[in-house]
């Protein structure tokens, strides 16, 4: 199983908003993804590790404030928790993201999401531009894609040859 220290980890959750489960394609595997994402929050929260959960927003359908921009109602952020929220696919792009990480000195992030050819893979790109290590949750992230299991796939293995790991939910463990 994948080890992440307590010290320099952690968990990134990616725009896992109402207003994406709302569309007209559904995201694929969606009760996988919320069930993997309930999993390594509380293996976070267990073994101290920050848990930030990144909130998009946008004039079309994450527009702040509204019903669609809230976080999903299954999660269910600790007051310990972070919540930064971001208007580009990137979330280190015009956020405070990179100070709080430094702030915990974190060096690994372990991250999921939606969706995965856009903010997830922003993401994992943009982390690994800083030069933090990067554990993409193989099942952790999804689309609502029609072609969602193919686009999933692909940006796994893209995102590996980026030097990205893959992990699924049940090899990640973080420990004291």
């Amino acid at each position: 199983m994948a080890d992440m220290n307590q010290g320099n980890t952690a968990l990134l959750i990616i725009d896992v908003q109402q207003g994406l489960f709302w569309k007209r394609k559904p995201i694929y595997k969606a009760r996988e993804l919320l069930d993997n994402i309930h999993m390594l929050v509380r293996r976070a929260h267990k073994s101290g590790v920050p848990v930030f959960y990144i909130q998009h927003s946008n004039e079309k359908t994450l527009q702040k404030d509204t019903p669609n921009w809230q976080l999903h109602h299954r999660l269910n952020p600790l007051e310990i928790d972070h919540i930064i929220h971001k208007q580009h696919g990137n979330a280190f792009e015009d956020t405070p993201l990179e100070a709080a990480l430094k702030s915990y000195h974190v060096t690994k992030l372990v991250i999921m999401g939606l969706v995965t050819d856009g903010c997830v893979k922003a993401t994992c790109l943009g982390a690994r531009q800083l030069d933090y290590d990067v554990t993409l949750v193989q099942d952790g992230h999804s689309s609502y894609s029609k072609d969602a299991g193919r686009l999933i796939d692909k940006w796994n293995r893209k995102l590996a040859a980026q030097n990205c790991e893959l992990k699924t939910a049940s090899q990640v463990t973080f420990s004291n």
